[in-house]
């Protein structure tokens, strides 16, 4: 076990914000403040801060940056370029600032001494950028298409249960439904159904578009997923959603250390939930929430097309267990199967 006050003799916090980046450099066996300065968040800017940060912090340094996948994205990247340790730390607790206040010099004070006795080996690592921004992106980019669909479908579907248009509105709209309707001509009619036609194409013709969307979203996922992890996809229940989700998180091999610390990530290493006679685990409610729900989609999956993991869960039902619990703990053995997978085809 090395602690980060004795294997560095100064810790850096940064508290990230859009415009600027509010530095502290702090001593790591005193604790002392050695100084404080705030630099814009430009290429210059950033430029700055590291020159500033070598002419204070001259020996071993280390770097405690928070939001190193949003605001501290490019000084993070200037920083590992440079040769200087970084770990991801979160931003304190509202109930932290009750009586020490609130400022971006002491965020990043915070920032400093909230990994100065920590254990080195348990620092969160940001994630490499690389390819995998590619996955975040195109994640990002279906999420916002998917929801965007779905706003589209429902007010189709509200559209055509009001006004009458002859379409049979009364269940879910089938994709050929929609089809038909985003190829409707100018008809005839009152000025009511023409604009309520007009709309109805429009909205018809922007779920259709937006379908192409995520098909094509699909197979770029499932292209550059597969160059990052070769053959992750192969295995049962893991298809390019959860796969990229999985390597968005896993980042690199060395950004988690162990599988039961990824298990932590993802949320479903097992706590004690015991009382009275009753011996019992739950699964956290912390961790990377879109990670464990991938890992939940690839268990649910398993559950009804595989018959291992079927006969699994009969098993384990059969000894008493719900299955809520059996899942559970199909959840933590495919986080430590999928993790094993990924320190080899990720090396």
């Amino acid at each position: 076990m090395s602690i980060v006050a004795e294997q560095f003799d100064h810790v850096v916090g940064i508290d990230t914000h859009a415009r600027t980046h509010t530095y502290c450099v702090v001593h790591s066996r005193t604790g002392a403040v050695v100084d404080t300065a705030t630099f814009p968040t430009s290429a210059a800017g950033c430029q700055r801060a590291l020159a500033w940060i070598r002419r204070r912090a001259t020996t071993t340094v280390l770097a405690a940056v928070e939001g190193t996948s949003s605001y501290g994205a490019g000084i993070t990247a200037v920083l590992v370029e440079a040769g200087i340790d970084v770990a991801e730390v979160r931003p304190g607790a509202r109930s932290s600032h009750a009586h020490a206040g609130k400022s971006d010099l002491l965020d990043a004070e915070a920032a400093a001494r909230a990994v100065l006795g920590r254990d080195y080996a348990t620092l969160a690592r940001p994630r490499h950028r690389g390819d995998r921004v590619a996955l975040r992106v195109l994640l990002a980019a279906r999420s916002l298409i998917d929801q965007q669909r779905s706003a589209n479908r429902n007010a189709l579907t509200a559209l055509l249960r009001s006004v009458e248009l002859g379409v049979d509105a009364r269940k879910p709209l089938s994709n050929a439904q929609i089809k038909t309707i985003a190829g409707w001509r100018t008809a005839q009619a009152d000025t009511a159904t023409v604009i309520a036609r007009a709309e109805a194409r429009r909205l018809a013709a922007s779920v259709v578009d937006q379908t192409r969307q995520l098909a094509d979203n699909m197979n770029q996922l499932r292209t550059h997923a597969e160059q990052l992890a070769p053959g992750l996809q192969t295995t049962s229940g893991i298809g390019p959603m959860t796969a990229s989700v999985i390597i968005c998180a896993y980042s690199h091999r060395g950004r988690v250390r162990s599988e039961a610390a990824f298990a932590a990530l993802a949320g479903v290493a097992p706590l004690p939930a015991s009382s009275g006679n009753t011996t019992r685990h739950r699964l956290s409610r912390s961790g990377d929430r879109q990670l464990n729900r991938a890992f939940d989609t690839i268990v649910r999956t398993r559950m009804t097309f595989d018959p291992a993991t079927r006969d699994y869960l009969q098993r384990r039902t059969a000894e008493g267990k719900t299955r809520r619990e059996a899942r559970r703990t199909l959840k933590r053995y495919v986080c430590r199967s999928v993790f094993r997978q990924l320190e080899v085809c990720m090396a």
